[in-house]
C-alpha cells in the first residue's frame, strides 16, 4: 500500500489510523466534515462520506479505503438519519472505491449489528461466546445500519471484486479517559455491561486491526469481531455469566477474565491479536 483514505479522520479511531499510517511511511488521504488542521494526513478532502463528488475527489489516486464515517449511535440524529446517513455513506465510498480501481478497502461495523446493545428490553444472546453466526436481534437504526453496511460490502464485493473486511468494533477507547471511566463504570456495576458482554477495544489496536485486515485480497467480503482478549471487569467471566446470564448456553470454556467473544474469525483471517489491554495500557502485552 501507497496512499490509504480515511474516512471519518478526525475521529477516536480515525486519527489513530491516520498516526499508524505515518509511522509506518503510508501517505494518506483524510475525508472529514471540517478540517481540524492538526490531522496526520498528506491531502485532507472536506466533505460528507454520503456526497459523490466529496468522495470522488477523496478516493482519486489512493490504493485502499478505510471507512470509519458514521452516526455513531443510535441516538446521534433522527432515526432515519442514522440509518439512512450510515448505509448511503457505505454505498458512497465503496462505489466509489470500486468504480476507481481500488481491490481492498475496511469498514467499520459494529458489536451493535448483533442488536444487544441497543433493544428496549434486554434480550440475552442465544450462546456464548458470540461470533458472526449469531442470530441479531436488532430494532434500533443504528444496528440495522450496520447490518445494511456489511450486505453492502458483499454486493461491492461481487460487482467489483473489492475486498471489504467490516469490523465488528466494540466499545472503543485508550490514551484519553474515555477507556479508563468506561472501566470504573463497570467495576462499580457490571450490570451495566452485560448488553457490550464487558468488551473493549484499545484505540491503537483498532487502528492496527483496520491496517491490518487491508492485507486481504481475495476479493470478497469478511464480516469479523474483534475485541481485547479479557474483558474490562475484575471479575472471571463464569462469575459473570453465572449472575446475569446463568441461562445461556456457553460453547467452550473462558477461563479467568476470558471476553464472551469469538475473535478467531479475525485471527485467522489477517493474524490480529490485541496488543494493549487496559491494565498496561501505555505499552504492548508481553508476545
Amino acid at each position: 500500500m501507497r496512499h490509504v483514505l480515511v474516512t471519518g479522520a478526525a475521529g477516536r479511531i480515525g486519527r489513530a489510523v491516520l498516526s499508524l499510517l505515518s509511522s509506518r511511511g503510508i501517505e494518506a488521504t483524510a475525508l472529514v466534515l471540517g478540517d481540524p488542521g492538526d490531522l496526520e494526513a498528506s491531502r485532507v478532502v472536506v466533505g460528507s462520506a454520503e456526497d459523490v463528488a466529496a468522495v470522488g475527489a477523496a478516493v482519486a489516486g489512493v490504493d485502499a479505503v478505510i471507512h470509519l464515517a458514521a452516526r455513531p449511535a443510535p441516538h446521534y440524529d433522527t432515526p432515519v438519519e442514522v440509518f439512512a446517513g450510515n448505509t448511503r455513506a457505505t454505498f458512497t465510498v465503496l462505489e466509489a472505491a470500486g468504480a476507481a480501481g481500488v481491490r481492498r478497502a475496511v469498514i467499520a461495523s459494529s458489536f451493535g449489528a448483533t442488536g444487544l446493545p441497543w433493544t428496549r428490553t434486554f434480550v440475552p444472546p442465544a450462546y456464548l461466546p458470540v461470533d458472526e453466526a449469531l442470530p441479531a436481534v436488532v430494532e434500533d437504526p443504528y444496528g440495522l445500519s450496520k447490518q445494511a453496511d456489511e450486505l453492502t460490502a458483499a454486493m461491492m464485493a461481487r460487482r467489483h471484486g473489492l475486498t471489504v473486511v467490516a469490523v465488528r468494533y466494540p466499545f472503543v477507547g485508550g490514551v484519553d479517559e474515555r477507556l479508563a471511566e468506561h472501566a470504573r463504570t463497570l467495576t462499580e456495576d457490571p450490570s451495566r455491561g452485560v448488553r457490550d458482554l464487558w468488551s473493549y477495544l484499545d484505540v491503537r489496536d483498532a487502528a492496527l486491526c483496520a491496517l491490518s485486515a487491508l492485507g486481504v485480497e481475495d476479493g470478497r467480503a469478511h464480516v469479523v469481531h474483534v475485541a481485547a482478549p479479557s474483558t474490562l471487569v475484575p471479575v472471571p467471566t463464569a462469575e459473570l455469566l453465572r449472575r446475569y446470564l446463568p441461562d445461556v448456553p456457553v460453547r467452550r470454556p473462558l477461563p479467568g477474565r476470558a471476553v464472551p467473544v469469538d475473535t478467531s474469525a479475525a485471527r485467522r483471517l489477517f493474524g490480529f491479536a490485541a496488543r494493549y489491554p487496559y491494565q498496561d495500557g501505555s505499552e504492548p502485552a508481553a508476545g
